[in-house]
């Protein structure tokens, strides 16, 4: 299961809306965490939205591969994630925003998307739909 499909990929101008309007949002440096249970079915457990903004880093070359980064740390990590939402069947809408303006390496992001992904699966607990 450690593929991320086209499915797992968060699209669509009013999923990400509602996401923006009505998520929740946790902080958890270098990454801004925005999730929602969605009122409507989805084609995968969980859909993510991987931002990079330019105001942190200017150049398209250092987003790219922060993004591409961030991508495989999740990629690696999403299963303790999806367990947890299985066994509760839920779903979740979540944008990881990279909030800051130095490189990390792989490592340094792999262990903030783990700790991430903890603190994500304990705030979705809290938050009813």
């Amino acid at each position: 299961m450690q593929t991320f499909r086209k499915e797992e990929r968060l699209s669509g101008f009013g999923l990400i809306r509602s996401l923006f309007k009505d998520g929740t949002v946790f902080n958890i440096p270098p990454f801004r965490v925005t999730f929602l249970k969605p009122s409507c079915e989805l084609p995968s457990q969980t859909q993510v939205l991987l931002s990079v903004p330019k105001r942190f880093l200017r150049k398209a070359v250092d987003r790219n591969l922060v993004r591409r980064r961030m991508r495989e740390a999740y990629r690696r990590n999403k299963q303790m994630l999806y367990e947890e939402l299985k066994s509760n069947n839920e779903q979740l809408l979540v944008c990881l925003t990279y909030t800051s303006p130095e490189i990390l390496s792989f490592d340094q992001i792999t262990d903030k998307i783990i700790v991430l992904l903890h603190r994500l699966m304990k705030e979705s607990e809290k938050v009813t739909r």
